[in-house]
Formats: C-alpha cells, structure tokens, sequence
C-alpha cells in the first residue's frame, strides 16, 4: 500500500479526466500496442500506467460515443436519460430541446462544483446543444471545444458544415473561432487551466478538469494535414482515405499533449495529489488495434467496449500496478466523487460503484455485474465475473471471456443453464431501465459498401 495513503483522508485531491475519442484496446504500448514508423506511439501514456495502475478489465458504458458521455457525466446507466437513446446523438439535434443533458440532472462536475471545486471542460461536449443543453450549465465553470460528435481539425467544422468550436463567455456558451491543429489547442488550453487554477489548488480549493479530445477520431489528419481540410468539408467520415500511420501519428499528438499537461503539473508543484485517469469512450474505429479483441465501434463484443483505463495519483497509488476489477465509466465518476468525499444526490443514486480501494490496494478486488444493450442489431450484453452474455442480431451466445477474449467458442450449449440464467439476470436488469423510445436513432458513418466489415 501506498506509503502516502494519507493525502487521500487529507487534502482532497486535483482530478483530471482524459477522455480519448475511439481508441483501441491495443493501440497504446502499454496495452500491447505495435510501435509506429516513428518509434513508440505512446510514450506518455506507457509511463502514466508504469508509475501507476493499468486496468485490464475496463469498459466503456456503451460502444458509441454520446452514451458513454451521458454516463459519464451522472455517474448512472446512461438509458436512464432520453437523449443518451441516440446511437449517437448527431448534428440534426442542434436545436432540439429533447436530445441533451437536462441541465436539471445532477452531474459530476455540478456535484464537485458546489463542494468547492473548481471546474473546467476543455474538449468535446456532445451531449446536446446549446441553448438548452451546453456544459456550462452542467456543473462546468468553464469550456473550450466542440459541441458535436466530430469536427475537421483544421476548420473546426461539424459533419454538416457547420463551424463547431466553442468557449465560455460571460456565463455563457459562445462560438469561438482560432486557427490551429484542435489536439493541438485542447492541450494548450488544458495546460492553461492547469496554470490558472494552480494557486487556487495549493491555497485549499482544487480543481476538476476533463480534457476530452477528439483523437483519433476521423478525419484521418495530422499537424501536417491542413491540406486535406478543404477536400474533408463534405465528407468528414473520410471514407476514401486513412491509415494507420497518420491514425499511429494522431494517437502520437494527442500523448504529446498530455505529457504537456503533466509537465504542467509538475511545474506547479501540484502532480502528486493529482488524480489522473484516462480512458476512451469506446472501442476502436477502422484503423484500431484491438487485439485480441473482435469488433469495435458499435459492437457489443469486446472489441466495442473494453477499453484503456490508467489511474496516476502519486499521492495513493503506488507505481507499476495493474488490476482485473471489472469496471466501466461510471464507475470512474463515481470513484471521483468517492476521492473528493461528495456523496451522490439523494434523488439521483449513482449505478456507479467506487474504485477507491482499489486505487489504494491494487490487490482489492470486488464482483461488478456489467450490463449493456444497443439499439442497433438488438444487441444486450452482460459480464458476470468470468462469463458473457451477448446478444447480436437476434442470436444468443455465451463466452468465458478468460478463456476466450476473441468470442469465438458460444458455450451456450454447452452451458444451457447458465445462459438461461444470464439472460433471465439481463432481462431483469433491462426491466428496471426505460425502454428505448421507438423515435430513438441510429448513425452509422459506413456500412459493407464501404468496407468490408469485420
């Protein structure tokens, strides 16, 4: 255990939460990740989890992006929420009033905002637009980012050609316009808040920051790229172009600026009772590395859904950990608020469980039901301890995911009974949630006339 164990019980800690935008499983070194033309694609990252504690068993809340940040945000099953039914909420919700974060709903950065932290959102929102949904009005002090799923970054345009990069004015939520390569400027502007809110942390108010790129979500462009922006405004799913080594090179942008804001933190003399935790809201797009993982964005299957999870906090955890807890984003949340010592909303009890033993005590270990379902192709999905229930187009299967990460040997009939079980647990589980709303909507960006699928 953690010879400073301590700082958790004292001061309460800085909290930065790095959200990556579909990242694979494997494509960091640290979770197996193939080295790029250039050399290590992750060298940051890798040495975040090397003095701190890597998560093998970790998912998202949902294989698509807006979802997963719905829970996020509340720290609860996101099909809790009508706007997070949306697979996923896209640029024709600009004005609805329906498809958001109802500002009402207690949130995580509103929970530690009136605790005494300080908070930021530097990176994408797209739970909603405003004027009737926006991040200010959702417990953060301040934002810079864009609103949608997707944006060129370059022109910093949404896929239907509208400008969509936004800063906090006045209160407000008010369309910004800089020039710059948008990893680029995420970083910058995270590693200013870093500087700004630096004082404040040492002086007893902390701060809560969440940085939520964009990489390596498509367009397929690096710093050097700026040439293919014009070509993109049309077509931001860039389906006839791509990679993986300007996917390897996104990944690369994107660590280099965390390691700016690490350096950030060091500088201020605040990195060791920061908490910093980083992960992806879902599994990996076309140029991913899931290995040994099948599927991917908007899947069910490992591949959709496992994803990096790091925790540094050199206050309380101790270096070169790593854990199999079975856990998923909101319980990330939960566990920020655990660590801050704010208790949940008494109308709004979090789905969320808190990893803070765990941080402390990498051995600590606790049973986690995971449950999951997706509008498209029908799929439902549960993790219960080795096993997984999964549903895909109709079929049922069952897999020991220990045994078999690839999901390729359906014990179903092998095991009749313990399917049935499972999915009598699901079914029960399905039938404490609303159901989903029959106008709900589902995006995909390709199909097999695209690509071949997997």
């Amino acid at each position: 255990m953690p010879k400073t164990l301590q700082n958790s019980v004292g001061q309460r800690p800085n909290i930065i939460f790095i959200v990556a935008d579909d990242l694979g499983f494997a494509d960091l070194g640290c979770y197996g990740g193939r080295p790029a033309r250039f050399g290590d694609v992750s060298p940051v990252l890798d040495g975040l989890a090397a003095n701190g504690l890597k998560f093998t068993q970790g998912y998202s809340n949902s294989p698509v992006c807006s979802p997963t940040r719905f829970a996020l945000m509340t720290a609860r099953y996101q099909y809790r929420l009508r706007g997070a039914a949306e697979e996923p909420i896209n640029s024709k919700a600009r004005y609805s009033t329906t498809l958001g974060l109802p500002p009402e709903h207690p949130t995580l950065p509103s929970l530690l905002r009136d605790s005494g932290y300080s908070t930021a959102l530097v990176g994408k929102w797209h739970l909603g637009y405003p004027p009737a949904f926006g991040p200010l009005g959702s417990g953060y002090e301040e934002f810079f980012g864009p609103m949608s799923g997707g944006v060129d970054y370059f022109t910093h345009c949404a896929s239907n050609g509208t400008h969509d990069l936004w800063h906090s004015a006045q209160g407000a939520e008010e369309e910004h316009a800089e020039p710059g390569y948008l990893t680029d400027l995420i970083s910058e502007r995270a590693v200013d808040v870093v500087r700004r809110m630096a004082d404040g942390a040492k002086a007893g108010t902390p701060f809560f920051m969440s940085i939520h790129y964009t990489a390596p979500h498509w367009p397929w462009e690096t710093r050097d790229d700026e040439a293919l922006a014009e070509e993109l405004k049309t077509n931001l799913f860039h389906l006839h172009g791509g990679n993986i080594h300007t996917y390897h090179r996104m990944i690369h942008h994107m660590d280099e600026g965390i390691g700016q804001v690490m350096a950030a933190l060091k500088a201020q003399g605040i990195a060791d009772n920061t908490l910093v935790v980083f992960t992806s809201d879902n599994g990996g797009e076309r140029f991913s590395d899931n290995w040994p993982l099948v599927g991917g964005k908007m899947d069910l299957t490992e591949g959709g859904i496992r994803v990096p999870w790091i925790a540094h906090w050199p206050a309380a955890i101790a270096p070169g950990q790593t854990s199999e807890q079975h856990c998923m984003t909101m319980d990330w949340s939960a566990t920020m608020l655990a660590a801050a010592r704010v208790p949940a909303h008494s109308d709004y009890p979090l789905d969320g469980v808190s990893l803070l033993s765990t941080l402390h005590d990498a051995s600590v270990q606790s049973p986690r039901l995971l449950h999951w379902r997706m509008n498209h192709r029908g799929q439902r999905a549960m993790r219960d301890g080795d096993w997984k229930y999964l549903r895909v187009d109709g079929n049922d299967y069952l897999f020991n995911i220990p045994a078999d990460e690839r999901e390729r040997a359906n014990l179903g009939q092998v095991h009749p009974e313990r399917l049935s079980a499972m999915r009598n647990a699901w079914e029960a589980w399905n039938a404490t949630m609303p159901p989903i709303p029959e106008d709900a909507t589902v995006s995909l960006g390709y199909s097999s006339k695209d690509m071949p699928q997997r």
